[in-house]
């Protein structure tokens, strides 16, 4: 049955059943026998074929979910029973919300590499909410996100504190003032992240925890495009630390005198229920922690 998922998952990705064959190296003859048994064993048809693409039926779209779900499981199972008799190697899928992903990410995996180079990860970055979507969909191993995170499928676990400050463009009229008050605050431009991202989380609650309600709001997808503004001086913004380091050094952007902040929120790592975890994991959670105990 697994090589029939594969088959079936290779179809509904190439969308066609020539490219899947050819990917696949068996005849286009084999690949459509394989997925009529498959419909027939499923009993519902899965795949609606037309002159230009294969298109999924909603009974494909539901057995293409699991079936991902499935080869991930059954990839984790021989990878947990190859640990019982090897050292640590194959591929480690990480997921990482962009703060840590981008700013912190890259310094673990060359430790990493130079320690274990026999481990090959790869890496999914993502806002916080969509990496806890692959880490319960079995597109990532582990995942490390900011902000609160919650669901009952998942294990999180925080591990490191983040400092998160209001900062502007150094050329900005209001990074003079001493002392910023509220008011002043809440009458500049705000550039925030998209909904759903762990620092536009963070956004959202340093606005109820100074109660204030800024009228100009403007949302980017980018945290690099959101510096980028800041240091034009198109407005100001709320960013962890780690992603200004750069910045601050070449006096770009600095914080602002903001009574109430810096303010602290987690960082954490989550994995799924299943207690079992491969030596890869185990070793990527120890660069992390290790990371953080410097």
């Amino acid at each position: 049955m697994d090589q029939i998922l594969l088959v079936f998952m290779a179809v509904a990705e190439k969308r066609n059943f020539s490219r899947a064959a050819e990917e696949l190296h068996m005849t286009q003859p084999s690949v459509s026998q394989q997925i009529q048994l498959l419909e027939k064993h499923i009993g519902a048809k899965l795949l609606i074929r037309t002159n230009k693409y294969v298109q999924l039926t909603k009974a494909g779209e539901i057995v293409y979910l699991h079936a991902k779900e499935i080869t991930s499981l059954y990839k984790r199972m021989s990878t947990l029973v190859n640990d019982l008799m090897n050292e640590a190697s194959g591929h480690l899928k990480i997921g990482a919300s962009y703060t840590f992903g981008e700013y912190v990410l890259p310094q673990i995996l060359a430790e990493m590499k130079r320690l274990f180079p026999n481990v090959i990860p790869s890496v999914q970055i993502g806002n916080t909410r969509e990496i806890v979507q692959a880490a319960l969909s079995y597109q990532i191993d582990i995942g490390i996100v900011e902000g609160e995170a919650t669901h009952s499928n998942l294990n999180i676990q925080p591990f490191a504190n983040d400092e998160m400050y209001i900062i502007s463009g150094t050329k900005s009229e209001i990074y003079s003032i001493e002392a910023v008050t509220l008011n002043q605050i809440e009458n500049e431009t705000w550039i925030v992240r998209e909904e759903g991202s762990g620092t536009r989380e963070a956004t959202e609650r340093l606005f109820e925890l100074l109660k204030i309600r800024p009228k100009n709001i403007i949302e980017f997808g980018s945290t690099q495009l959101i510096k980028e503004a800041v240091e034009a001086g198109m407005g100001i913004t709320y960013l962890s630390e780690l992603a200004i380091k750069k910045e601050k050094q070449l006096n770009t952007i600095d914080y602002l005198k903001v009574e109430g902040t810096p303010i602290q929120r987690n960082f954490s790592i989550i994995t799924d229920k299943i207690e079992l975890q491969t030596k890869s994991m185990e070793i990527f959670i120890e660069l992390v922690k290790k990371y953080y105990e410097k």
